[in-house]
């Protein structure tokens, strides 16, 4: 018998360990494990992609006004694919975003500049940190060094050059790129217009309302969305709900149909 368990350990053993792209237990897994968060997030990049000046790139296929949540949406789903699959996997995805970009240069005979890819990577750094200390708690230092090593990897394996080497490197060149790579344009304006018309008036006010909790000051200023938001003052009701399951009625309420079902697979960590 006890030969018998110890084969059948050593059979255990020869088995390759899954391995993830993100560690199992890392803080990047909890904050894209909640649909919560993912939304905030969703939030703060609508905003700021609205003013991006490489946003051009975005209209030139004609994709993005006619469904920018559904664009939004997509580049969330894509980071949050990455981040939970395995090493294969998520390296497959980031290679699939680098052929779908330069497929995209090859139609249009330009090449994305360095700094937009790099705006749209800091991106997911920032609003992953900011939506998760809006609706959570705030992150040690150690912790939000794991958000920046996580997409650090990705911008890594896509080849963009000049990239941060830790967290307070990109502190710096995040404020860089929001000061010189920003500009309120006809594009934002039109943004803005069809998040109102895809969304809903309504739903469009709690969509400034979460931006105005999540986005960094100068993103705020230049939108002029408002100084105080309401929702700061509903989390702790929003989270009482989580705990009594009542917080996926309120998302049936708040969310376009068309995007329910999304949302809802979204949830992993409960």
């Amino acid at each position: 018998m006890q030969l018998l368990t110890a084969n059948r350990i050593e059979a255990i053993d020869c088995y390759p360990q899954m391995q993830y792209f993100v560690d199992e237990h890392s803080i990047v897994r909890v904050i894209w494990g909640k649909a919560d968060t993912i939304l905030f997030i969703f939030a703060g990049a609508a905003a700021e992609f609205a003013l991006n000046k490489a946003v051009d790139w975005l209209y030139f296929t004609g994709r993005l006004p006619a469904d920018p949540l559904g664009r939004l949406f997509s580049t969330v789903g894509y980071a949050r694919m990455i981040v939970f699959s395995e090493e294969e996997k998520a390296l497959a995805a980031i290679d699939k975003m680098n052929a779908i970009h330069s497929s995209l240069e090859v139609q249009r005979q330009q090449n994305i500049p360095d700094w937009a890819y790099r705006d749209v990577l800091f991106m997911l750094i920032d609003y992953s940190i900011r939506a998760f200390e809006a609706l959570e708690r705030k992150l040690s230092e150690t912790e939000k060094e794991e958000v920046f090593n996580v997409f650090f990897r990705v911008g890594d394996r896509m080849g963009i050059p000049g990239l941060p080497q830790n967290h307070r490197e990109w502190l710096d060149m995040r404020a860089g790129h929001l000061e010189q790579n920003l500009t309120r344009s006809r594009y934002t304006e039109d943004l803005f217009r069809q998040y109102r018309k895809h969304l809903g008036l309504v739903r469009y006010a709690l969509l400034i309302q979460a931006q105005i909790l999540v986005v960094p000051p100068i993103v705020n200023s230049m939108l002029q969305l408002g100084s105080k938001s309401f929702i700061q003052l509903i989390i702790p009701v929003y989270k009482l709900s989580r705990r009594i399951k009542a917080d996926k009625l309120l998302k049936r309420l708040l969310l376009p149909a068309q995007y329910r079902q999304q949302i809802n697979r979204l949830d992993i960590v409960s």
